[in-house]
């Protein structure tokens, strides 16, 4: 089972048959999409991805608010979306679902609000809360969190203790880093600051201690546009998590 978790950055614009084209070509089973938005191009990728052979999906995604960043899982298999109370806001920021896949599978998928809003760490807080006493099918949390560790998950400091206990806490609650578990220590990263050229590891897969054992692999891949810029379709990689059967 692949499962690949990619911010498609704006709703995909301009860039959303490129965006189309490359989920194609690594053959997932279950994508989730960070800044998915209720706009045109969003829509077709949505729809296009249904013709790929995703069509059970669910989104956060709102007509009256079209512009608004947020989330699409899109499956091979039934989808239902999680009835859980006592979700972090934003609301759209986070989309639990249930995957009937052969081995039913959760997946949580989420995109981190951005420290200076002052919402990262109450968002990550009552995720972990809601994660440490998780009661449904193991499964993994998947997406652009906006948080990392200091001094392996950036080459210039953001990062601060706070995002370090989270980090732990993850693990300790029994959902651990899929990408540390896999490679340690090894650095890389899934955005690059268009200032200033830094990169930051901000894109993650927790993965449900349970089934850890079926993780075959986790890399990071840049999408390139025709020019080769590692950053033409999005400015995020994408993870790609393979599970065995």
């Amino acid at each position: 089972m692949r499962i690949i978790g990619w911010n498609i950055r704006a709703g995909g614009g301009r860039r959303i048959e490129q965006i189309a084209t490359q989920l194609w070509d690594w053959r997932p089973d279950i994508v989730a999409l960070s800044e998915y938005r209720g706009t045109p191009p969003s829509e077709w990728l949505a729809e296009t991805l249904a013709e790929l052979g995703l069509p059970h999906q669910a989104t956060t995604a709102s007509a009256s608010l079209p512009a608004r960043n947020a989330l699409l899982v899109a499956s091979r298999w039934p989808t239902s979306v999680i009835p859980l109370r006592s979700l972090p806001h934003p609301r759209e920021r986070i989309l639990p679902v249930q995957v009937e896949a052969p081995v039913p599978i959760s997946i949580l998928a989420v995109h981190g609000p951005l420290g200076p809003t002052g919402l990262r760490r109450p968002f990550n807080s009552t995720l972990l809360a809601k994660l440490r006493t998780w009661k449904r099918a193991p499964g993994m949390l998947i997406g652009d969190t906006n948080t990392g560790k200091r001094g392996i998950d950036e080459e210039s400091p953001v990062f601060d203790a706070r995002d370090d206990a989270w980090m732990d806490g993850m693990a300790e609650a029994g959902w651990p880093d899929s990408f540390r578990h896999v490679h340690g220590d090894r650095r890389e990263y899934t955005w690059y600051s268009p200032n200033r050229g830094n990169g930051f590891r901000l894109d993650e897969a927790f993965i449900h201690r349970s089934i850890l054992p079926k993780v075959a692999s986790v890399e990071y891949h840049w999408a390139p546009d025709a020019t080769g810029r590692r950053d033409g379709v999005s400015d995020h990689a994408a993870i790609v998590v393979d599970l065995a059967e």
